[in-house]
């Protein structure tokens, strides 16, 4: 077996480096229209609205944003998170995904998993050397003897949050007795510390309707509030009550319980999280959140009258939540792919070959993770290349 490298800090790589065309698909100060397709376009403008409506949301509610990494996986992203909306770290699924942020500088990591393969917490243990506050999820007590020797081993300390199971059916433990034993385990652990509690309930973010949410997310807060009496009563504080997300943040954000979020698609939305609605019954990309990520795609061919084919097939996005919709069209729809075609219904002819279109991704997350680059674009010219720096990191 291979012995693991000490983790050192990289460097944001230079898109000067690159050939436009070839392994990048534009360069700054190209014009929109001379960027290479299929690619990830951002619009500035929304995405930097989007920031900081959440920045003041979250200081309304009076809780921290932790910003959720995974969706966009991008340093530059994170970064700007932080310093433009006030988040306090980030958080991610997977250890290296952590040691990515780490790596370029983000000080404080959580990976919002649970890490049991002996490598994965040996390079968990080592990331605050990077000098990033690390922390993990734990939902088994057996986990915490593994942590805490690999902490010890390396000198450093890992933080842990006890992940509770409040209705997404995946992992966390759901008995409050549960929670005031491993959160006393690894209180008692050396090279640990207790964090708080992560209760993220995943699996309401999309329903539709804003009741539906709430009745979800009040069954959550009710367990969180539980656990958190039952630590209290074992002289348990939490730092870290953690959860929430794009469908979910105001119901968290004003329980009284939860004190930081971790959103994440808000940043740049997609068509799932888009026909959503909100407490009045309006779609949240219709006025709560903005698109702000698009896949810019080409028409390659329109060969049938009735129809135009683009150059965004199934290599260019992910479909698991559905096709992506054009922006700002109702003439064509897009509505059928295969691996490096896209199929547009055009019966009016309205498109040409070579016609550049913005395509809404289904689902933004595993989308961001095909592509290596963002492109953000203001007024007509690309202002920023960012790299997608823990693209396809699922370690």
């Amino acid at each position: 077996m291979n012995a693991i490298k000490d983790i050192k800090k990289f460097s944001a790589p230079d898109p000067a480096d690159y050939e436009v065309g070839y392994d990048i698909p534009a360069a700054v100060g190209m014009d929109e229209a001379d960027i290479q397709t299929p690619c990830l376009v951002v619009d500035l403008d929304a995405f930097e609205r989007n920031i900081a409506k959440m920045r003041d949301f979250c200081a309304e509610m009076g809780v921290r944003h932790r910003v959720h990494g995974k969706m966009h996986k991008s340093a530059d992203v994170a970064h700007y998170q932080m310093t433009a909306g006030d988040a306090v770290g980030v958080c991610c699924q997977k250890v290296s995904e952590a040691e990515s942020f780490a790596r370029h500088g983000i000080k404080d990591v959580l990976v919002s998993n649970q890490v049991r393969d002996p490598q994965k917490i040996d390079r968990l243990a080592r990331i605050p050397k990077l000098g990033a506050r690390t922390l993990c999820c734990v939902d088994d007590i057996e986990n915490v003897a593994d942590l805490s020797a690999a902490a010890q081993k390396h000198g450093t300390e890992i933080e842990c949050l006890v992940e509770i199971d409040c209705g997404a059916g995946r992992c966390g433990v759901t008995a409050t007795a549960d929670v005031v034993a491993i959160a006393k385990a690894i209180d008692a652990a050396p090279g640990l510390k207790f964090g708080g509690i992560q209760a993220y309930q995943g699996a309401m973010q999309h329903l539709d309707l804003y009741e539906d949410r709430k009745a979800k997310i009040d069954i959550a807060v009710a367990m969180v509030t539980e656990a958190v009496e039952g630590l209290k009563a074992e002289e348990l504080e939490c730092d870290i009550v953690g959860g929430g997300g794009t469908g979910s943040y105001y119901f968290e954000g004003n329980s009284g319980v939860y004190n930081e979020l971790q959103c994440g698609s808000y940043a740049f939305m997609d068509a799932d999280y888009g026909r959503i609605l909100d407490k009045d019954g309006n779609r949240i990309d219709r006025g709560e959140w903005e698109n702000a990520l698009f896949i810019l795609t080409s028409v390659m061919s329109h060969a049938k009258a009735d129809k135009a084919i683009c150059d965004a097939g199934l290599k260019a996005q992910s479909v698991d939540s559905g096709l992506p919709v054009i922006f700002g069209r109702d003439d064509v729809e897009y509505v059928k792919c295969s691996d490096e075609h896209g199929v547009i219904m055009d019966p009016n002819g309205a498109l040409t070959v070579n016609d550049k279109l913005k395509l809404v991704p289904g689902h933004c997350d595993p989308t961001c993770n095909v592509h290596d680059w963002y492109v953000g674009v203001r007024n007509g010219k690309v202002e920023k290349i960012w790299p997608i720096t823990a693209r396809g990191l699922a370690y």
